[in-house]
């Protein structure tokens, strides 16, 4: 089931967002461009790898070109392939814009990177012993769409349903689409414990309920939880 696009309006051009998708963007072409083995060594220069993080491991220091921490604000603009990269960017485009609108661009700066370090480290944290780089936005857009959640269940988001060789379009209230979402995060991340490296699924977990408990601090006092995605909003 793949989003295409929510009926949810907004007030404001989402600056921010679209900021951020295009920053991913440039750093994916530009990590793309490098030839030779010069891709891996930007992706371990820019990646968060959970044993430098919490200090179980050191990067020469030709290699190291961040603080351990400063990784894991880098590494939400890396990614690890051109499907890595619109898979998450869509789904930042289609939710993105309106928790952006809910919060004004700068509280949504701070939401948005705050979900993604937490993220990371609440993947981290399952294998803090990991010298793989996470790279990628996920768990910063699963903030985004766990404060979606919450906000604007009943919206309707328009989802692409593969079906073999037929495909069928359909409008599905973005409670289910982000509810389905997170039990596949949660079934992928328990099979994922017997296996080494791949999508870092507690990342995902991660960043969705950090959402969730971060939205509350960061939207406008005006704007409701499960509110109507129709209704004008003041502020």
């Amino acid at each position: 089931m793949i989003p295409l696009h929510d009926d949810n309006p907004t007030q404001i051009t989402p600056f921010v967002t679209i900021g951020c998708i295009a920053a991913c963007v440039l750093v994916f072409l530009y990590q793309f461009s490098l030839s030779g083995g010069g891709g891996e060594l930007f992706v371990y220069q820019y990646g968060a790898i959970p044993a430098i993080v919490f200090g179980y491991a050191d990067l020469p220091p030709d290699v190291m070109v961040l603080p351990a921490l400063g990784t894991l604000v880098s590494s939400m603009f890396l990614h690890g392939g051109w499907m890595h990269l619109i898979g998450n960017m869509l789904y930042l485009w289609i939710f993105g814009n309106n928790i952006e609108d809910v919060m004004g661009h700068g509280k949504f700066i701070v939401f948005y990177i705050t979900c993604g370090v937490l993220a990371a480290l609440s993947h981290a944290v399952i294998d803090p012993d990991s010298v793989i780089p996470m790279v990628g936005a996920s768990g910063a857009i699963s903030g985004v769409l766990g404060a979606y959640l919450l906000l604007f269940p009943r919206a309707q988001v328009l989802v692409l349903i593969p079906l073999g060789f037929f495909t069928r379009m359909m409008y599905i209230p973005a409670g289910w689409v982000l509810g389905l979402w997170f039990v596949m995060q949660l079934l992928s991340g328990g099979m994922s414990l017997r296996s080494q490296g791949g999508v870092a699924f507690f990342a995902h977990i991660g960043g969705f309920l950090v959402g969730m408990m971060l939205i509350g601090v960061f939207k406008h006092p005006n704007v409701r939880f499960f509110n109507d995605p129709h209704r004008h909003i003041h502020w």
